[in-house]
């Protein structure tokens, strides 16, 4: 009998997969190989990408090589000018515009190494495209086609008469030939869609895969806002005698959000160090270790809270010691499924390194809830601008600030700090400070706030920026409701875009615990 035939040494992998973070620097390697005298993806368009939308995004993997890739994002492309750019439609290449509720599959790059054509490397780009939109029962792919051999034709012909001989088979486009035999069916012709497009002569035909399985959805064409409300508490700080009262307080507050039928209840940052006002400690040192002690009754509470009811509570902020011994300033949201996140604080106060010893947080993080994505940034820390950038890069779309300031002028820090994030990220930004006095109790004597509630300043945002605030230095709550809709549009659409007209060419962000 003859030997048994190994044939696995004959098998070659091939893969559609995801792009991963460590495909970033062979893909813009291969674009380099695929559109010379282009210019080529940078890695932070790419990280971009993986950000924002990381189930649009596909490699073709060869034995271990990169051979292709492609990109999207999803749109809702009725909100977009006919004449539409590539820059218009990318946000320059870094899909920030990208729309989660969008119904349009927006593809705004193919491409496959020179060295591995006519292996349907494409093709299965393509495929892995339009099971994307089946899985996400979207309307249709859309993609901006490049029209490369155009420049051979421009003398004798104008880019709609090469297009309908492309159309006809009567010329061959290696782009549009192959989008028109993978189903895709021409819209329209854009001029000047990709500047260094010399090939194309800066067209682009604008062509369209219409998904026949899409249901649709009502609610996905006609959704004119998106309310959130929330309500912000102004917490008093005052001599209490145990952590039932402590409990009382607060889940007072909880019901009269509830009541209101807010979807958030804002309590401020450190308004835990009520629970020193009982205590008998000599030093703040040892006062905030005991604190620390009522780290799990705290949780439980307003996990308890959250769920009973039925509202997503940003905690304020609270001192919890660790196992290494390190403390730090945590703000915790707990949802009203009972499911609990937490933000460390990461820049620290001098008061805090001096009285308390408090350590440093080293991430930026952002959540989901059932209101959209939210980040939150405690009290110093929305004094650095980096953060709320890296937040909104991210998705965010509201930042809670829980604040402790025992001044006006470390208030109006705070304020104008806050205010000034809601402008230039386009978000909401919600402050919430303690008011009161604790006059036994170190470094939490006094206490100055006026809480509120920020949107971006534009026509559809309310007059002065201020969509509600309270009266400074008293015990009370102020509700206010947000919509995210109106924030998606102005972002797309506003008098002024600052997300979209950043100049990227000049200068960028480099968050290093990405």
């Amino acid at each position: 009998m003859s030997e048994k035939l190994d044939l696995s040494k004959f098998e070659k992998k091939m893969m559609i997969r995801n792009i991963e973070h460590k495909d970033i620097d062979a893909i813009i390697e291969m674009q380099r190989k695929c559109f010379p005298g282009m210019d080529p993806w940078k890695p932070e368009h790419l990280e971009s990408h993986l950000e924002h939308f990381p189930e649009g995004q596909f490699c073709a993997e060869f034995e271990g090589q990169i051979i292709g890739s492609c990109s999207s994002l999803l749109v809702n492309f009725d909100e977009y000018d006919d004449r539409h750019t590539w820059d218009d439609i990318t946000d320059n290449g870094y899909i920030t515009n990208h729309n989660p509720d969008g119904y349009n599959l927006y593809g705004i790059e193919v491409m496959v190494d020179p060295e591995f054509r006519r292996m349907s490397i494409g093709y299965r780009l393509y495929e892995a495209r339009k099971e994307l939109a089946r899985l996400m029962n979207l309307k249709s792919i859309i993609i901006g086609g490049r029209i490369p051999n155009f420049h051979k034709h421009a003398g004798e012909l104008t880019p709609r008469e090469y297009v309908e001989e492309v159309i006809h088979h009567r010329i061959y486009d290696p782009v549009l030939s192959f989008q028109l035999m993978n189903g895709f069916t021409l819209m329209r012709i854009n001029p000047s869609y990709l500047p260094d497009d010399r090939q194309s002569n800066q067209y682009a035909t604008l062509m369209e895969w219409n998904n026949v399985d899409y249901q649709p959805n009502t609610k996905r064409y006609y959704k004119t806002s998106f309310p959130v409300r929330i309500c912000v508490v102004q917490y008093m700080m005052k001599q209490i005698e145990s952590f039932d009262e402590f409990a009382k307080q607060s889940e007072y507050y909880v019901d009269v959000a509830s009541d209101a039928d807010a979807d958030f209840a804002v309590f401020p940052e450190l308004f835990t160090t009520q629970l020193m006002s009982f205590g008998n400690e000599k030093t703040p040192s040892q006062a905030i270790r005991r604190l620390t002690e009522f780290t799990e009754d705290y949780i439980s509470l307003f996990t308890d809270l959250a769920v009973k009811y039925n509202i997503n509570i940003i905690g304020g902020s609270h001192v919890v010691e660790e196992d290494d011994g390190d403390i730090y300033n945590i703000a915790y949201l707990f949802r009203r499924d009972g499911t609990i996140e937490k933000q460390y604080k990461i820049h620290i106060t001098p008061n805090e390194r001096k009285w308390w010893g408090i350590s440093a947080g080293d991430h930026v993080k952002v959540f989901d809830t059932d209101c959209g994505k939210i980040a939150i940034q405690i009290c110093y820390d929305i004094e650095f601008p980096e953060l709320a950038r890296i937040a909104t890069d991210m998705g965010a779309k509201i930042i809670f600030t829980p604040f402790c300031t025992e001044d006006r002028q470390g208030y109006l820090r705070v304020r104008y700090c806050a205010q000034a994030r809601a402008v230039e990220n386009q978000v909401y930004t919600v402050i919430s400070g303690t008011v009161g006095n604790l006059p036994q109790t170190e470094n939490m004597d006094i206490q100055y706030a006026q809480s509120a509630i920020f949107s971006p300043s534009d026509f559809e945002y309310a007059r002065d920026g201020i969509v509600g605030e309270c009266n400074p230095n008293i015990e009370m709550v102020v509700i206010g409701d947000v919509d995210l809709e109106i924030l998606r549009r102005q972002r797309q659409s506003g008098t002024v875009r600052q997300l979209r007209d950043r100049r990227r060419d000049l200068y960028s962000l480099n968050y290093k615990n990405r």
